[in-house]
């Protein structure tokens, strides 16, 4: 986990945007990928923890991110507590690229960033 305090509109307004960006992800899915692209969270354990989610839930959904595609690389497993760090994998940075390119475009058009199709 990061040392700061996660600035809780910019991490749901980047689970919105990736979301909006991919439609295929859950909004569970978007949060792990929306927390290493923030820095507040790079291992499973630290993001079930500050988010309150099972641990074993949040084990079951990064397994779904790596096998899709490249979304979430897992960087060190440890066999004891069965922590999981993981950055962005390639498709991973390309979408948080799409992410950023529409923030751009929503500013441009006037609308709010945090706010987007009603999510």
């Amino acid at each position: 986990m990061s040392e700061k305090e996660p600035d809780t509109e910019a991490y749901l307004g980047a689970v919105d945007k990736l979301m909006i960006c991919d439609g295929g992800l859950t909004r569970l899915q978007a949060g792990l990928l929306a927390a290493a692209q923030l820095d507040i969270a790079h291992d499973s354990r630290s993001f079930a923890r500050l988010l309150g989610v099972p641990h074993a839930l949040v084990l079951r959904v990064l397994a779904e991110l790596a096998e899709r595609d490249g979304l979430i690389r897992i960087t060190k497993r440890d066999a004891r507590t069965l922590r999981n760090h993981y950055v962005l994998g390639e498709e991973g940075e390309n979408l948080r690229a799409i992410s950023d390119k529409l923030e751009i475009l929503q500013t441009r058009n006037g609308s709010p960033a945090g706010h987007l199709a009603g999510r």
